[in-house]
């Protein structure tokens, strides 16, 4: 499926039918308090609706239902096969409806359509048709116990599950966590960011029509204070799964110590090095890939190259590559299908990257912002500790920092408290495998930016994550509990116990 023009993106905005209400055990409805907030579209101020402003009350009344869903079977007991089906026609329904989602996401979160068009649907669609395609495929286990006794390891769901949503990307991110979550048999209580809900709610009404039982996937917009942090410390959710800032992250093991000892799997912030060593091949191949890394959906991501470590012999070269590269990630509207960057998430988050870039001292390539869009911005600091080097911008500011060697650069890679992603760029593959290893990251690329895929676990060292991974079968693991059933088959009348 090709892509449309501005114009037609912009008929299909003008017609959608956005989603205003929560949905709780199978349908819409208003908050319980009858309070709104309004979602807008950063790229031009507009209002696009005013959605239900959930508090605790619908907290309460969602993990009630979430509850009964689970603990009568009608998701958590279903055979597996069925599962499988079910998420399999959520697949084919987010299929049909791609393009209005497509346009939704944009709209509501400031993301270029070609984006949403290119990847965040279709690798929406794929999350979740793997982990579907996974739950009749991993087995349990029998130990390796003598032949008087048999203990099966088995995996059962480990019941209700708070997920909190990050802004950056609210429909591929909801994948990433209700995917492994409804695939084990849970039932889940999805927060959205405020300034993204769209899009999760109207998943949730998909997945009704697909056949998901009520109660199973519910959706409760609202604030941090107000719906957040209920999930966090509520005594009837089982586990949360976060992703967004470290400072939030944090909060949450908070609530779990004061509450219910839930599990809890973050999966946090970074601030992650691009290696560039002097016998790096093809220069121009580099900088595309540090190009990509950088800007990328406007640099809000958590594994977005923002440190290039760049040796000092192919420094000069490299920049001037970057540099006409980054010519080509123009900033514009986001329905238009020629932009590359569109629109800072909101005011606050666009006046916190203009903040950052107040500090930038020499700055070789653009540093213009205007009206909620900043162009692709990279500056030269004097060294890692200035400030730019290690705070999390969470925008399009790639900062260079300039190296005399391999020992060096790896060291300042893992000089931050971070540990989420990194990237070496080398011709030298002992170099390459001793650097992927000294580098203290979830995921370390060679010679290209990314993330991995479905089949990798994504998640960081250090303060970037804790207690899980997303992506993978290892996805699983954080939505089941192991137990152990031992069997005891002796008939020796002697063993028996009165």
């Amino acid at each position: 499926m090709g892509l449309l023009t501005k114009d037609e993106y912009e008929s299909i905005a003008a017609h959608l039918d956005l989603p205003t209400g929560a949905f709780i055990d199978g349908g819409y409805r208003p908050a319980i308090s009858g309070q709104v907030f309004e979602t807008v579209n950063p790229a031009t101020g507009a209002v696009l609706t005013s959605i239900a402003a959930c508090g605790v009350e619908d907290v309460d009344f969602a993990v009630e239902k979430a509850r009964e869903a689970f603990e009568d079977g009608r998701w958590s007991k279903m055979h597996p096969s069925e599962r499988k089906d079910v998420l399999i026609r959520l697949c084919k329904l987010i299929t049909r409806n791609a393009r209005e989602l497509a346009v939704m996401e944009s709209i509501d979160s400031g993301k270029t359509i070609y984006d949403c068009e290119t990847v965040d649907v279709p690798e929406t669609i794929h999350c979740l048709k793997w982990h579907a395609e996974a739950i009749d495929k991993i087995y349990d286990q029998v130990s390796p116990a003598s032949d008087d006794h048999i203990a099966m390891v088995v995996r059962e769901p480990i019941g209700v599950v708070g997920l909190v949503l990050p802004w950056n990307f609210p429909l591929l991110m909801l994948a990433w966590k209700i995917g492994p979550a409804l695939a084990a048999g849970c039932s889940v209580v999805v927060k959205p960011a405020t300034e993204t809900s769209l899009t999760a709610l109207k998943v949730a009404e998909l997945a009704s029509e697909a056949g998901l039982p009520r109660g199973v996937l519910n959706v409760v917009p609202g604030g941090a204070a107000e719906v957040g942090e209920p999930i966090g410390r509520h005594m009837g959710i089982d586990m949360v799964s976060f992703t967004g800032s470290t400072v939030t992250g944090k909060k949450f093991l908070n609530y779990s110590a004061e509450s219910n000892a839930k599990e809890v799997v973050l999966e946090m912030g970074g601030k992650n090095p691009a290696i560039v060593m002097d016998d790096a091949e093809n220069l121009d191949r580099v900088a595309a890939h540090v190009v990509n890394g950088a800007f990328w959906n406007m640099g809000e991501n958590c594994s977005a190259s923002s440190r290039l470590i760049v040796h000092k012999d192919v420094k000069a070269e490299l920049l001037e590559r970057i540099a006409h590269h980054a010519k080509h990630w123009n900033v514009g509207e986001p329905l238009d299908p020629e932009t590359r960057m569109g629109a800072l998430v909101s005011e606050g988050h666009y006046n916190k990257v203009c903040g950052y870039l107040e500090q930038a001292e020499n700055v070789l390539i653009g540093g213009k912002a205007e009206k909620g869009f900043v162009e692709a911005t990279v500056v030269e600091v004097p060294g890692n500790d200035a400030t730019l080097a290690r705070e999390e911008i969470f925008g399009p500011v790639l900062s260079v920092i300039e190296v005399s060697g391999f020992d060096e650069a790896i060291s300042i890679a893992n000089d931050t408290e971070y540990g989420l992603c990194a990237s070496i760029f080398t011709a030298n593959a002992k170099r390459a495998i001793r650097g992927a290893r000294a580098i203290r990251a979830g995921t370390v690329t060679v010679n290209s930016f990314g993330e991995g895929d479905i089949t990798t676990p994504f998640g960081g060292y250090k303060q970037s994550g804790f207690g899980g991974r997303d992506n993978s079968v290892h996805a699983h693991d954080q939505y089941t509990q192991l137990k152990t059933i031992w069997i005891d088959l002796t008939d020796d009348e002697d063993e028996a116990v009165d």
